[in-house]
């Protein structure tokens, strides 16, 4: 059978909720200019703690989307970079980002109104 997200136990759900959740969101975006530290991913993304970026960045490894790579150095450096697949989400990623910043003064109206 296709992938149906409106099926309670399709693959495809869970799906959807990785690429739909804001963190995930934002690591990518963060990527988008090249591989990143995990420091420098965690300063760009403000509010995300380090167990978040931690459990986002390993989501998306394992689901094929972003590459980690270990540079044998003293220290050891860690960096994280967009595959293939995951540069592929930064076309409807953009346009939803671009979609909440020119709208959120519509949207935050409607919340006035709404709570009025």
């Amino acid at each position: 059978m296709p992938p149906d997200p409106y099926q309670r136990d399709c693959p495809s759900r869970k799906l959807l909720d990785r690429i739909g959740d804001r963190w995930t969101v934002l690591v990518i975006a963060t990527l988008e200019d090249g591989p990143r530290r995990f420091s420098e991913i965690r300063r760009r993304v403000d509010g995300v703690s380090q167990k978040m970026l931690t459990q986002t960045l390993r989501a998306l490894e394992r689901d094929g989307l972003v590459t980690r790579t270990v540079h044998a150095e003293v220290p050891p450096r860690v960096e994280y970079a967009l595959t293939p697949l995951g540069r592929s989400l930064l076309d409807p990623l953009g346009a939803l980002m671009r979609w909440a910043t020119e709208h959120l003064g519509e949207v935050e109206q409607a919340q006035q109104a709404y709570a009025a």
